[in-house]
């Protein structure tokens, strides 16, 4: 089991952002990797925090994976390939059918639908 814990404090702009804790701090400093599928990802940031034992993470999202469907990104220790955090981006045509998207427009049809109702009420009182 690693001895690293990885926390996602942000996902902003394109950038996801977190804090890296060591449980064991003293044995150097941490590598993690970023792996999406079996390929290994560059661009990941490490940042010394105050604390001992304690990083800063940001990563970049490449605009590669920025395209149709589900895409995973995870990191692992690169120690002992432990996963740490995962987060997952989807986009496009392949969420059509997609119960998240369904949910919206549903949403957006109830405001519309109360919209009208109102208007009704307010008119016929």
């Amino acid at each position: 089991m690693s001895e690293l814990t990885l926390t996602k404090t942000r996902f902003f702009e394109g950038v996801w952002e977190g804090v890296l804790r060591d449980r064991a701090p003293g044995a150097g400093d941490p590598s993690i990797k970023v792996m999406y599928g079996d390929r290994a990802l560059d661009g990941i940031k490490l940042s010394k925090e105050g604390e001992t034992g304690t990083w800063q993470v940001r990563f970049r999202i490449p605009p590669a994976l920025l395209s149709e469907g589900s895409h995973t990104i995870v990191f692992t220790d690169a120690g002992n390939g432990d996963v740490l955090e995962s987060f997952s981006l989807m986009a496009g045509e392949a969420l059509g059918d997609d119960i998240r998207t369904e949910v919206d427009l549903l949403r957006a049809e109830l405001d519309l639908l109360k919209r009208a109702f109102r208007s009704h009420c307010r008119e016929a009182g």
